[in-house]
């Protein structure tokens, strides 16, 4: 599952590197230096950031099953060539009904990122269950977790971010969606099953040098709170338009709160 275009992505991708939190990566990579051979299975890809930000960190060989539903970005990500020791597979799926296949075989980590703020209880709990039934380590970044912090303040600001937190948990193709609240609930149900977990924040930080994603996300957010019906059209486009005024007279600022979580079982420590 991605349905991202690879143009969103890709403008996204140093902004995912930069935010990943540092503590969380480097206990991924410490718990996982000593192996000499790391089966890897990346759930909706999309352009294989994963691979990028954690494959260097990593030690030994590693073997990266790339899992998407988009045939197009998996045949960007096959075409791209991958770091020293490392080799990639791709499989399109449809995770929303095909989990247990992504996970077939040896898998020694499951990363996903910008995933679970997408998907349902049911789906999560899922996960959960397959993952620590099987005694897999899970890596899972940047979900998005309710918080936005703009500067200036604008009247609207909180009308439309609380719409926006509406939208995100609507139905994005697993079932009614966790949004704000995923990672917390994961956190919580892989305590619950066992596991040990290293949290941390990994926001997204932009300046105002950051035009071009902060316009991105900014359309984005305007686009969603006025899917809600929560505000009216007119409200939302006077928002949209103050807001970006402030992106091109250089005055903008924004923070997007994301979390990262490395679950693993308690042995494994």
């Amino acid at each position: 599952m991605s349905g991202f275009s690879a143009a969103w992505l890709a403008l996204r991708e140093p902004y995912d590197a930069r935010a990943r939190n540092a503590d969380v990566l480097s206990a991924v990579a410490a718990l996982l230096k000593q192996r000499d051979l790391l089966r890897i299975v990346d759930l909706a890809c999309g352009a294989g950031s994963a691979v990028r930000a954690l494959g260097p960190r990593l030690a030994g060989r590693q073997n990266w099953r790339l899992v998407d539903n988009d045939p197009g970005l998996l045949a960007d990500v096959a075409n791209v060539p991958a770091p020293k020791n490392v080799t990639v597979s791709t499989v399109a799926l449809d995770l929303a009904r095909d989990l247990e296949a992504a996970l077939e075989g040896p898998v020694d980590l499951v990363s996903a990122s910008a995933l679970l703020d997408l998907v349902s209880n049911t789906w999560l709990e899922s996960l959960a269950v397959q993952t620590v039934a099987r005694s897999i380590s899970v890596y899972a970044t940047l979900s998005y977790d309710g918080r936005i912090e703009l500067v200036p303040l604008d009247p609207l600001d909180a009308s439309i971010v609380a719409a926006v937190n509406a939208h995100q948990r609507t139905d994005k193709g697993f079932g009614p969606a966790l949004g704000p609240a995923a990672a917390a609930v994961a956190i919580a149900r892989f305590e619950s099953l066992g596991y040990s977990v290293v949290q941390g924040a990994s926001d997204w930080t932009l300046g105002p040098d950051d035009h071009g994603m902060q316009l991105e996300i900014l359309a984005g957010w305007a686009s969603a709170a006025h899917e809600t019906g929560k505000l009216t059209e007119v409200d939302t486009a006077t928002w949209l338009t103050r807001r970006r005024d402030a992106v091109t007279a250089g005055l903008s600022s924004i923070r997007v709160g994301h979390v990262d979580f490395f679950a693993t079982p308690m042995h494994t420590r």
